[in-house]
């Protein structure tokens, strides 16, 4: 049974944080959640048709110096973020695991290995979320309570998974761009916030941003769209999401794009090298004018992850 994106009010979880039965945090406090995807270079789509998981471990890691990186500038412009690591880096890295949690942000799940949610069976799914999740609490003490899928798949391919994402203890998931696109498709699925199972409202569905512009959908989510735009107009993106709809932006990036040094794969086609390597050497300066000029936080603090499962 497919998820029926259209029968499901957008601000529906706006309704149950103000609610006297959920003394939330508001979506009106003025902050923005500032996401990161924990992977290193070698990890992501636009390599993966060069570069074999078998071969992971031959390639020297570099998340490690460009997650201290993004850690830095954090502490710069005094944000907090949610770091969505992989199983894979977090077994590799586990003293990167603890600085993160030290410093004190969020840990959470990206999966064990950038396996898009849509190409795995439901146990496939419920196996990797649950061996990840187990991985990241054993190295960093904390619970893990969010998640978010490889590549935003999770679509109406997968209409088991919040379902088992809750069943194996997660609270929340930000696996949704609710935009149409050649990785990811979910041009229907709510804008916001929303609960996406009838029979658990305290676990959320957390979509990073997308804006309106002439009855569009357009992306101010981050990442390459980020790096693909001048600066002004992605800021006047996410502040025109931010104020119209008065809901807090949701924003995501990765290590390796403050990272302008990494190698440079060869045998790419043109449109995956575009994609993995266009601005690299302005990304850091652009993320440090974006978080110098917004409050950013943490998700599971920023959304009522926490009041909505004790209320529960």
């Amino acid at each position: 049974m497919k998820p029926c994106w259209n029968c499901l009010a957008e601000n529906n979880v706006s309704e149950l944080i103000t609610s006297s039965e959920t003394p939330a945090i508001k979506v009106q406090s003025g902050m923005n959640a500032i996401s990161v995807d924990v992977e290193d270079y070698f990890q992501v789509w636009a390599l993966s048709e060069v570069i074999k998981r078998e071969d992971w471990d031959d390639i020297p890691l570099r998340v490690e110096s460009a997650t201290r990186t993004v850690l830095d500038l954090f502490d710069r412009t005094q944000s907090k973020g949610t770091f969505f690591t992989l199983g894979w880096v977090a077994e590799r890295a586990p003293a990167l695991m603890r600085e993160i949690v030290a410093r004190g942000h969020e840990v959470a799940s990206h999966g064990y290995d950038h396996t898009k949610v849509f190409d795995q069976s439901s146990d496939e799914f419920r196996a990797d979320i649950r061996k990840t999740k187990q991985i990241l609490e054993d190295i960093t003490g904390q619970s893990v309570r969010g998640f978010r899928a490889a590549g935003f798949s999770l679509d109406d391919r997968t209409p088991w998974a919040h379902e088992i994402l809750c069943e194996e203890g997660y609270k929340y998931s930000s696996s949704v761009h609710p935009i149409a696109h050649d990785h990811y498709h979910a041009p229907d699925a709510p804008r916001f916030a929303w609960s996406p199972l009838k029979d658990n409202v305290a676990f959320l569905e957390i979509p990073v941003s997308t804006t309106m512009v002439a009855g569009r959908r357009v992306s101010c989510a981050g990442g390459g769209w980020f790096r693909a735009m001048p600066y002004n107009l992605s800021h006047a993106l996410l502040s025109r999401m931010i104020t119209k709809d008065d809901q807090p932006a949701v924003f995501y990036f990765h290590p390796w794009e403050v990272d302008p040094e990494q190698p440079k794969v060869s045998g790419l086609s043109r449109k995956s090298r575009l994609r993995h390597y266009l601005n690299l050497e302005r990304m850091e300066g652009k993320l440090e004018r974006l978080l110098g000029s917004m409050r950013w936080g943490r998700i599971d603090e920023i959304f009522p992850v926490k009041e909505l499962q004790e209320a529960a």
